[in-house]
């Protein structure tokens, strides 16, 4: 399960979406921070669309946890980012740079999957590109 969350940051960093996806089952639950929950792949894929045009992002310092009947996971990571196109509602994008504490939580099903939520403070990234 931890190499199925692995995948999923590793294609996350190459910018990937393809293999993101290939990390989800069809019926995929995404929890955005501070939105809403998008359900599938094509949602997701959409979102990851947006996010490419608005954001560079690598994550780093990661570390993953899994439960032992590896039905569920979380990773806690930082976000080191670059803010490229203004996205609705947020401050004017100018290429600021930011750096961020973050955390994902996972539920999974066959090895795939199935509920990704994350979480950062908004707040603190507002503060950092309104700088």
């Amino acid at each position: 399960m931890t190499d199925t969350i692995a995948r999923y940051f590793a294609a996350f960093n190459a910018d990937d979406t393809d293999g993101m996806l290939a990390c989800l089952a069809d019926d995929v639950a995404h929890h955005v921070n501070e939105g809403g929950i998008r359900i599938g792949k094509e949602k997701f894929a959409e979102f990851c669309a947006h996010m490419s045009r608005c954001y560079k992002e690598e994550l780093t310092d990661m570390v993953i946890f899994a439960t032992a009947d590896e039905g569920r996971a979380a990773a806690e990571y930082t976000v080191n980012g670059t803010y490229l196109a203004t996205d609705d509602g947020l401050p004017e994008a100018h290429q600021q740079r930011y750096k961020l504490p973050a955390g994902s939580f996972f539920e999974l099903r066959d090895g795939l999957i199935t509920r990704v939520t994350t979480y950062y403070s908004l707040s603190d990234w507002i503060k950092q590109v309104s700088t």
